[in-house]
């Protein structure tokens, strides 16, 4: 058993500071809701107070399962990520025994209260705009709004048996805590921990905080398992590996798509249409938010050199990312290809546009920690081509089920996606491939099952 770490020091070393105040919703339409276009709604920038959510231990206990801990889960985020679409899931069908903090909100919140989950949002908007890359004295300064949030987090956790923490501030303001709730900590990792994306402090407090007061991690691949062993010295082969599940259903009932059989006709003429997009273009997709690292600048580069060939950009600048997207567009119309560029923004049915491309695309510049696209356009049933690096090679095999390139080889990608384009038939096979590897490996259910066995074991 690893010791634990007393953070009271921390927690009582500066006069006693009212919790911040805790919204609470248990309806849809509130702030940060998705419109009809899946467009993002606007986060909050301040906290407030409606109706609270009846959430006291005996509700708690007379509507779980029997033999099923209580979970207090929490995240950073308010916007919908990778990290947010796995808690999702979980959140969702532990929702009788559960209950979510998110410390901003968004459109994060909607989709869990869709699924009948109770949601309190506590939010400090100076600890949420901390950066991964935030120096000590950045981290100093936002101190106070910190101990609130710890204070409000542990008053929510005493209520629960077990503290589930989704993201690194949540981990942070969660386990610091842990000396006024005193309940088991279970951290679900989904980053690769290096100095690309994080701070020296950032990291030094992850690596004290996973090695001496939490008490269980699981991480979402095996390239995120070793980025924990290298900074906390933890075996990887100790830390469990939980891959994200993807509801495969929700790709085999898109109108118009054609399954394993590639695009074409009249039927996915008409799904195009109806999102918007030129009928009869030869579609490349690119899926994920838009930032440097996610890499569709060099998606761009490629496309430029394979005439006629159009790219579809489905995603959104998040976190301060609005210059990056202003240059793509820029970066397009230099290149001459900004009438074979969509830019769509975010969207909420991900199974009908990824089943509206050729080919779905993945093109981080840096090691991907699992690459939750990648199995989405898999499910799809589409013909994938992705970066090799982080946990991609753990769900695409060259030539099997996806086709893999160097992390930023324009060339290289150009040429794949020129290969596919020119050879239906290998595109259709490495799709029904990738359709039945998406629904055997990475199951929702398996996810789900595993997940619930690793807060059971938390919980003991």
């Amino acid at each position: 058993m690893r010791p634990t770490i007393d953070a009271s020091p921390l927690v009582h070393a500066l006069p006693r500071i009212q919790p911040v105040a805790i919204e609470t919703s248990g309806a849809l339409g509130a702030s940060g809701a998705l419109g009809a276009s899946g467009a993002l709604g606007a986060s909050a920038g301040s906290v407030g107070s409606v109706a609270p959510v009846a959430s006291d231990a005996t509700t708690i206990e007379a509507t779980r399962a029997p033999g099923s801990p209580s979970v207090l889960f929490v995240d950073q985020s308010g916007q919908l990520g990778g990290a947010e679409f796995a808690l999702l899931q979980l959140a969702g069908h532990c929702a009788a025994s559960s209950e979510v903090v998110l410390l901003s909100d968004g459109p994060f919140r909607t989709r869990l209260e869709a699924l009948g989950a109770r949601v309190q949002v506590i939010n400090d908007a100076r600890v949420s705009g901390i950066a991964r890359q935030a120096s000590g004295w950045n981290c100093l300064r936002v101190l106070p709004g910190m101990i609130r949030q710890i204070r409000a987090i542990a008053a929510r956790a005493r209520e629960f048996d077990v503290l589930f923490l989704n993201t690194q501030k949540a981990l942070v303001l969660g386990v610091l805590g842990k000396p006024l709730h005193r309940k088991p900590v279970i951290w679900y990792q989904h980053d690769i921990l290096t100095r690309n994306h994080f701070g020296r402090v950032q990291l030094s407090v992850v690596k004290w905080l996973v090695r001496f007061a939490v008490d269980q991690v699981v991480v979402n691949s095996q390239a995120s398992a070793r980025s924990l062993a290298a900074l906390t010295g933890i075996a990887a082969d100790s830390v469990p590996v939980i891959y994200n599940g993807i509801d495969a259903a929700a790709f085999s009932h898109v109108e118009g798509a054609e399954g394993a059989e590639g695009a074409g006709g009249a039927d996915i003429g008409a799904l195009r249409r109806r999102l918007g997009l030129p009928a009869d273009a030869w579609l490349a997709g690119l899926f994920g938010r838009l930032a440097p690292w996610k890499g569709q600048h060099v998606a761009l580069d490629a496309i430029a050199r394979l005439p006629e060939a159009h790219l579809v950009l489905v995603g959104a600048p998040l976190f301060g990312e609005d210059a990056y997207a202003q240059r793509l567009r820029e970066q397009a119309t230099a290149l001459g290809i900004a009438d074979r560029v969509h830019f769509v923004g975010f969207q909420d049915d991900v199974p009908a546009w990824m089943s509206a491309m050729e080919v779905i695309l993945h093109t981080s510049t840096e090691p991907e920690p699992f690459g939750r696209v990648i199995v989405e356009g898999m499910a799809a049933a589409r013909p994938v081509i992705a970066a090799a690096a982080g946990g991609v090679t753990e769900i695409v095999q060259h030539g099997q089920n996806g086709w893999l390139v160097e992390p930023g080889d324009v060339g290289a990608l150009a040429d794949a996606i020129g290969t596919l384009r020119a050879d239906p038939v290998l595109a259709q096979r490495l799709a029904r491939q990738a359709r039945d590897d998406a629904r055997s490996a990475f199951s929702v259910e398996q996810y789900l099952e595993k997940m619930t066995q690793a807060i059971r074991q938390a919980a003991r």
